[in-house]
């Protein structure tokens, strides 16, 4: 089962932008979905974005036209732009592959003035 850990959270004004990164140990095989999960406590893990093994991309209708997923070897990033209060959250970044599933320990997303 492959380890995933997250970097880049932080604290950032409204309409600023992050970058999140998340570093893949262990092998992701030639099927797979990986992305982005959000979540306030209290409430229930969010999808944020994913990408699969065939190209195939998906974002919440929340963040369509701001973030973007994308993988460089076994590297994942998400780039969050034009942020808003509501984006708020610990995002996670996730790996399904040879149907193991891995998540990393998440990395907490501020977004005030």
């Amino acid at each position: 089962q492959a380890q995933l850990v997250e970097s880049g959270g932080g604290l950032v004004q409204p309409g600023g932008s992050l970058r999140l990164s998340c570093e893949v140990s262990g092998r992701i095989y030639s099927a797979y979905v990986m992305g982005w999960y959000r979540q306030v406590p209290g409430k229930q893990r969010e999808l944020v974005a994913t990408v699969n093994s065939g190209g195939m991309y998906n974002y919440a209708d929340s963040v369509k036209g701001r973030f973007t997923i994308s993988r460089d070897k076994n590297m994942m990033y998400l780039q969050m732009n034009s942020l808003k209060p509501e984006d708020t959250s610990i995002y996670y970044c996730y790996l399904n592959t040879a149907r193991l599933v891995s998540w990393g320990q998440g990395t907490q997303v501020t977004v005030s003035s």
